[in-house]
């Protein structure tokens, strides 16, 4: 697919589809883009489409299968529309550290290529409201999903979630306590059965199953 530069040419890239539940278009709307009236494009459709991809068949379809609805609060971001953001200190990172992250048409500094899109699992979100540790959400995460990032956030347990070419299995939080869950390369601090026994009452994982 050439550059996006029409309305044809944008409904064809938000027609693709992505995944069985998921289409370009889910991953398009910027809060950043709609007040300031500009455009959230990709430069390389053809990379987003790929990443976008494994973003969602790897990550997002099981969550759906598992937990139901998602509920994508910031995806995909232009090049240009994430500098802009960058400069006016509206929580976008620099477009190097965006690079295969938010920028899904940019490879990072080691070339890999990667997608990240911010969700919300309203599944969970409704027991985080009523006291639930943010934590078990991750360790299921950890044990069920090839992701490379996690970064948690208070608003609804929401979390940053990455898809990389190599897995890193960082996971790290804004909500108490906050800091590093998971460094790149670290085995957890609980075994593996003292971790499930903490989201016991999840529904069962229909996905396909990574090895650790």
């Amino acid at each position: 697919m050439r550059r996006i530069g029409s309305v044809t040419s944008l409904e064809t890239f938000g027609r693709t589809r992505l995944s069985r539940h998921f289409f370009m278009r889910d991953f398009l709307y910027s809060e950043i883009a709609a007040i300031h009236l500009r455009p959230n494009l990709p430069d390389d459709p053809e990379l987003a489409i790929a990443t976008g991809t494994r973003l969602c068949t790897d990550l997002l379809d099981p969550l759906v299968e598992t937990f139901g609805p998602l509920h994508v609060r910031s995806a995909l971001r232009g090049a240009d529309l994430n500098a802009f953001g960058n400069a006016k200190g509206l929580n976008c990172a620099r477009n190097a550290a965006s690079a295969a992250n938010h920028i899904w048409d940019r490879r990072d500094g080691r070339g890999r290529m990667g997608a990240c899109a911010c969700i919300v699992i309203p599944w969970f979100a409704d027991r985080y409201e009523q006291g639930r540790d943010w934590r078990h959400l991750a360790w299921w995460l950890h044990d069920h999903l090839p992701y490379s990032a996690i970064q948690f956030f208070p608003r609804l347990a929401a979390f940053n979630l990455t898809w990389r070419e190599d897995r890193e299995g960082r996971i790290a939080s804004f909500i108490p306590p906050r800091g590093l869950l998971l460094r790149p390369g670290a085995e957890p601090p609980l075994d593996r059965t003292a971790r499930q026994t903490l989201y016991a009452d999840f529904p069962a994982f229909r996905g396909i199953r990574y090895p650790e």
